[in-house]
C-alpha cells in the first residue's frame, strides 16, 4: 500500500525561483500540480517546500486523488547511442554521395547535419 511515508521518499523535482520583486523564494514541484510555497530565505524555502509537499500528499491521499509519482528525467536514462530510421531510398543516396564527396562516413555527415539543425 502507497502511504505518505511512500510519497515522501520519492524524489520529486522541485523547482526553485527567486521572487525578484519581493524578495525571498518560491518552490514547487511541477509533477504535484498546485503545490507550492515561498519563503525569504533558502533554508526556510527548503523546509516549508517539504511541509507543503506532505500537506498535499495528505490531502490528496484522504480524498482518495491518483497522486503522480516522479517522472524520471531525460537524464537518469541510459542511451547507447544509437537509433535506427527508415528513409526513402532517395534520401539514403544523397545523404551517402554527399557523405562520399565531404570524405566522412554517412554516420559522421548525418550526426554534423543533426548537430548542426539541434
Amino acid at each position: 500500500m502507497k502511504n505518505l511515508e511512500y510519497y515522501m521518499l520519492l524524489p520529486y523535482r522541485m523547482e526553485i525561483v527567486p521572487d525578484i520583486e519581493e524578495g525571498g523564494y518560491m518552490a514547487s514541484f511541477p509533477e504535484l500540480p498546485g503545490c507550492l510555497t515561498c519563503a525569504d530565505t533558502m533554508e526556510e524555502l527548503i523546509v516549508n517546500a517539504q511541509d507543503a509537499k506532505k500537506a498535499w500528499i495528505e490531502a490528496s491521499l484522504a480524498d482518495g486523488d491518483i497522486i503522480p509519482e516522479p517522472i524520471m528525467g531525460e537524464d537518469t536514462r541510459e542511451y547507447s547511442g544509437q537509433f535506427k530510421i527508415r528513409m526513402p531510398k532517395s534520401l539514403h543516396r544523397s545523404l551517402s554521395l554527399r557523405a562520399k564527396a565531404e570524405g566522412i562516413s554517412m554516420n559522421q555527415y548525418c550526426i554534423y547535419l543533426l548537430s548542426k539543425g539541434d
